[in-house]
């Protein structure tokens, strides 16, 4: 299977680099992952509405260049299906066993994701209604996606 985790922005804290860099490497016996980044547009916080939507379609564009035609794409949103780590692990199965290998997780910025890019996602998840640092989600969504293939295989792993 092949894993490809979209992001907007970079990663600056060396400590979530060091967690992703470890993620990357636990997952390295189950699957292909690779962490692509996008520039994020500069954003004050007090856009008003119509500069949000500029904001975020810039970004989507960066984003959708990435996005293989035949991936299953995965966008993380608020208002996404919520999953706990077995029924996310059974999801992550389930495509692997339909032919569908390779899988695209998007990321957004700080502005959230781009109508385009949540009308071309298969499938909405989100993983709270609390909002996090893209950064954190980052490592956030490497651990679920390693417990997955945990679960999957019956593997230990602490809960």
């Amino acid at each position: 299977m092949h894993i490809k985790i979209l992001c907007v922005g970079k990663l600056k804290e060396s400590f979530f680099v060091k967690a992703v860099e470890e993620y990357k490497k636990r997952l390295s016996k189950y699957c292909k992952t690779d962490i692509i980044e996008v520039d994020d547009e500069p954003a004050s916080g007090s856009e008003s509405a119509r500069m949000e939507e500029i904001i975020k379609a810039a970004e989507g564009g960066r984003l959708s260049r990435h996005i293989s035609a035949d991936s299953y794409v995965i966008a993380l949103a608020i208002e996404g299906k919520k999953l706990d780590s077995v029924k996310f692990s059974n999801k992550i199965g389930e495509l692997g066993l339909t032919g569908k290998s390779d899988v695209t997780f998007i990321i957004g910025g700080s502005l959230g994701l781009d109508k385009e890019i949540l009308k071309r996602a298969d499938m909405l998840l989100s993983f709270s209604d609390m909002t996090f640092p893209h950064q954190l989600m980052r490592v956030i969504l490497l651990e679920q996606i390693y417990r997955a293939f945990r679960i999957m295989r019956n593997e230990p792993y602490h809960k």
